[in-house]
């Protein structure tokens, strides 16, 4: 054959390919939002992370053309088990992401495992996934209990030796605190549980005040903790040291409680200031296109549309979900929190940090990088996992 005649056939094989390509069904990615309900302000910033990344990416996963789903649940498992259905039947979706909440996340996984959908979370770390329900298609960011431990270790460190805890009554709130009682070695003066979306803690901050402690230790993510945080300086108790993990601590709580949460002390396995190129670059695009610092919220859903966009490539598309399974168990992108690995349960061996809210080089009230609290940490379930 001549060489011309070898340069046309070249061509028209490149001209059928990319006319596949073209033509080839999106990849499907259903995200169940929360911007409205009870973690509204959380799920915004999720949602503005997912953006951010769908964008980058040009809506594109491994370089093949995605659709993604969006669908506000408000919050409700039974929505969002509706949801899940639908996505499932109707969509035909290859990948999950989106709740909030751990009992969200509870609700709706057995159902994509059983459909063999690879289901990365962007913020529920629930201890039964991490344990004896722990299962080869769900992926954490972190495991709820390990920001706790970070908190616990703390504590100890700063020398609080009587403190108060306090949650909302859900799965998360109570593997919040059972995380910080596993690392902390004073007295509790008080546990406490809280209704979730409650926004009037009169009657708490009654019970901190009459125990004196020496520091109180809170999981009040959202508008729970803006409201605690802002009666707790009204009732005068400001005083009293508070911790939190980095949920409660953020930049949404921060934004509207404002200056009163300066010296307020909250452990992440994320902050805007990680020294990392990947990490500068996002905040410094998510500043540019919001006006406004990232939360951990919008860091886990942008590295978690980056995980689905490296596994197709890794799997060679996203037609066979256990080669897709073996991918994401198998991390190669970017994350922005720097080096991670996955534990035997798919939930992440990393660092947690301690973060201060102060005042940037421009007057703003934000999170800075303190130091390192714990360094290469596996979360306690781990060894009940024996998928």
């Amino acid at each position: 054959m001549r060489l011309a005649q070898r340069l046309a056939v070249a061509a028209l094989a490149c001209l059928a390919g990319a006319a596949h390509a073209q033509s080839a069904a999106p990849i499907k990615v259903g995200i169940a939002l929360d911007i409205s309900g009870p973690f509204a302000s959380l799920g915004a910033d999720a949602r503005d992370g997912f953006d951010l990344a769908i964008e980058k990416l040009g809506g594109t996963l491994g370089g093949q053309p995605a659709e993604f789903l969006k669908t506000d649940f408000a919050g409700s498992p039974e929505q969002a088990t509706q949801l899940v259905n639908r996505y499932l039947q109707r969509d035909k979706i290859q990948f999950f992401t989106g709740p909030i909440a751990s009992n969200s996340a509870l609700a709706v996984a057995p159902l994509l495992f059983k459909a063999k959908v690879p289901f990365l979370s962007n913020n529920p770390g629930p201890s039964q996934f991490a344990g004896k329900q722990c299962n080869a298609y769900f992926f954490g960011q972190y495991q709820n209990d390990t920001y706790d431990e970070a908190a616990g270790k703390l504590a100890n460190e700063k020398g609080y030796k009587h403190m108060v805890i306090l949650a909302p009554n859900y799965p998360a709130g109570k593997d919040h605190l059972n995380g910080f009682k596993r690392l902390y070695k004073g007295d509790l003066k008080d546990e406490i549980y809280t209704k979730v979306g409650q926004i009037d803690y009169a009657a708490e901050i009654a019970q901190i005040r009459a125990a004196k402690p020496d520091a109180v230790f809170f999981f009040l993510p959202g508008g729970m903790g803006i409201n605690f945080i802002k009666q707790y300086v009204a009732g005068g108790l400001k005083g009293i040291p508070l911790i939190a993990p980095g949920f409660s601590a953020d930049q949404d709580v921060i934004n509207a409680v404002g200056e009163d949460m300066i010296g307020l002390q909250n452990t992440a396995h994320w902050t805007h200031d990680l020294d990392l190129p990947a990490n500068k670059a996002f905040v410094a695009d998510f500043r540019k296109k919001y006006e406004r610092y990232p939360t951990v919220y919008a860091a886990m859903a942008y590295d978690t549309i980056m995980a689905m966009d490296a596994a197709v490539k890794d799997a060679g598309g996203a037609s066979d979900p256990d080669k897709l399974v073996q991918a994401l168990a198998k991390p190669s992108f970017t994350s922005l929190r720097g080096d991670f690995t996955y534990g035997p349960n798919q939930y992440p061996i990393q660092d947690y940090y301690l973060r201060v809210v102060a005042k940037d080089a421009d007057g703003k009230v934000t999170n800075k990088l303190v130091e390192r609290i714990l360094t290469r940490h596996q979360d306690a379930y781990v060894a009940d996992c024996k998928r």
